[in-house]
């Protein structure tokens, strides 16, 4: 008797600990991301560019393209950062191109790994013909040198503005994460949940979609992680080769336009380091959130912490 009561003690106790809002699963993560001091400094950094980025009209106190001031003006109350060669604000030039840049992540990082999604799991799960046709197409993009690719396609449709420099970026960038996911979702073909749903009936796009996926949650957002970061500087690196569109208001362009201005001899060194400087931060949010990630999904990358 006493048994039983314990038994169903302890089953109500845990009934209710799954009914609490905090066993959801995103509370589960965002309580792991915080308390990661890796992930933690990403999500700071990465939260101040989207801010950035969502209300670039409220916070830059001038036109970006405004050519109205006086040249090569030094940090003031006026101009924060100076004045470009063309007598530009910088502030307001770094603050819009806050937008561009993070665009230019997120949006090739969700393409790349998309493609990566249909192309690497697809290929384990459906096996056969399918499977060497769709492996062979990711080890000729896997062989292929990324930065010639991306100069010959960026150069080929120069100044072809965000779509073209997106895509260039995506069809270099989606190879590898491609392979990663072949291998993850192979280990898991012959699963008998997946077993399962095949004896009742289900289609392969239900079996790769509902079955498969939610087990890849880590590989795939690492993925788009390590995609983004790619994004952040492969476009800051094609802009500043000037293979972008020199008129877009993006940190790779002001780069672009302080190396041709020679900022750093003209006295207005802030235009080209500020940017840079930019450029860096942003890709080390994505490469903290990242190796949190790692750390959070993998216990045996988590650093040992000492007992006081």
């Amino acid at each position: 008797m006493g048994l039983d009561v314990r038994l169903v003690a302890d089953q109500s106790a845990i009934q209710a600990e799954a009914a609490r809002p905090e066993a959801g699963g995103l509370h589960i993560v965002g309580r792991a991301l915080l308390g990661n001091r890796k992930a933690l400094a990403g999500v700071i950094i990465l939260g101040i560019f989207l801010v950035l980025a969502i209300i670039p009209g409220m916070l830059a106190p001038y036109d970006p393209h405004a050519q109205i001031f006086a040249q090569t003006l030094g940090p003031s109350r006026e101009h924060l950062l100076g004045t470009t060669g063309n007598g530009q604000d910088i502030f307001s030039q770094l603050i819009w191109g806050t937008r561009e840049s993070l665009a230019i992540a997120i949006i090739a990082g969700l393409l790349a790994t998309g493609i990566s999604l249909l192309i690497g799991v697809s290929s384990a799960y459906l096996g056969g013909l399918s499977d060497h046709v769709l492996s062979l197409v990711t080890d000729v993009f896997l062989v292929i040198p990324t930065l010639p690719l991306m100069i010959v396609l960026a150069a080929y449709a120069r100044n072809g503005g965000l779509a073209v420099l997106i895509s260039v970026i995506v069809v270099t960038g989606w190879s590898y994460g491609a392979r990663q996911l072949r291998s993850q979702a192979l280990s898991l073909r012959n699963r008998e949940f997946l077993d399962a749903a095949r004896v009742r009936g289900e289609r392969s796009g239900y079996v790769i979609v509902f079955e498969i996926l939610p087990t890849m949650t880590s590989l795939i957002v690492a993925n788009f992680l390590g995609v983004a970061l790619y994004a952040v500087l492969a476009a800051a690196g094609l802009q500043f080769i000037g293979l972008g569109n020199p008129s877009d208001m993006s940190w790779g362009t002001m780069l672009f336009w302080a190396q041709n201005n020679g900022a750093l001899n003209a006295g207005s060194p802030l235009w080209a380091i500020v940017p840079g400087l930019c450029i860096g931060l942003l890709g080390a949010a994505f490469a903290l959130l990242n190796y949190a990630f790692d750390e959070i999904t993998n216990p045996a990358l988590r650093p040992v912490r000492r007992r006081r």
